[in-house]
C-alpha cells in the first residue's frame, strides 16, 4: 500500500467534503425511505459516507449523487439482510411520527388548508413506503430525488428499461391506493 502524506490525506477529505456534502440530505432521505427509520437511516448515511470516502480516490466522473445512492443502496441492502427474519410491517401499523416533515413545502393560507395537506402528506408518505422494495426505491429516486432514468439505472445495477417499468407501475400501485384511500 503507497504512503500517503498528511497533506494528501487532507486534501483527499476537502475535495470528498465539497464533492458529496452538498447530497447529504438526500442521501438521507433516501435513506429514511428505504430503512423507515430515522436512526437507522443515520446510520445508514453515516456508513455510506465512510464507505465513500474510503473509496473516493477509484471515484471517476461528474455524477456524485448516483454514486452516493449505489453506495448507501448496498448498505441498505446489507440492513436488510440483517433484518431478513423479522416480519415487515403491514400498512396500516406504520407509525406517523408527527415530527416528520412533509414531502413537500408548501406556503399555507389557510389552517384548514394545513389541516388537508397534512392529510395527504401523510398518507402519501404512508402509500410510498407501502409499495414493494424494488418499486418504492425506482419512485423516490426519481419522484423525490430527482435522478434521470440513466442515474437509476446506474445506482441500482438494472437496465433503463427496466427503471421505467417499475415506475410506471410504482404510480400505477400508487394511484390505485390513493382512491381507494379517497373513497
Amino acid at each position: 500500500m503507497p504512503v500517503t502524506s498528511l497533506s494528501d490525506e487532507a486534501d483527499k477529505a476537502r475535495r470528498f467534503r465539497e464533492a458529496a456534502l452538498p447530497y447529504l440530505d438526500d442521501v438521507y432521505t433516501l435513506a429514511r425511505y428505504l430503512l423507515r427509520d430515522a436512526n437507522d437511516a443515520e446510520d445508514a448515511v453515516q456508513e455510506c459516507y465512510l464507505r465513500a470516502l474510503k473509496h473516493f480516490d477509484t471515484y471517476r466522473g461528474p455524477a456524485m449523487k448516483p454514486w452516493l445512492f449505489a453506495i448507501l443502496r448496498n448498505v441498505c441492502r446489507a440492513e436488510y439482510a440483517r433484518r431478513a427474519a423479522s416480519p415487515n410491517t403491514p400498512i396500516d401499523d406504520v407509525p406517523e411520527a408527527a415530527e416528520q416533515a412533509p414531502l413537500w413545502h408548501e406556503p399555507q393560507e389557510t389552517p384548514e388548508a394545513q389541516i388537508v395537506r397534512e392529510r395527504d402528506a401523510s398518507t402519501i408518505r404512508r402509500l410510498v413506503e407501502a409499495l414493494a422494495e424494488p418499486f418504492k426505491e425506482t419512485f423516490v429516486l426519481r419522484e423525490i430525488q430527482n435522478l434521470s432514468y440513466r442515474e437509476i439505472a446506474d445506482a441500482v445495477g438494472v437496465p433503463v428499461g427496466t427503471v421505467m417499468s417499475r415506475l410506471a407501475r410504482a404510480r400505477a400501485m400508487l394511484r390505485t391506493a390513493w382512491t381507494a384511500e379517497q373513497e
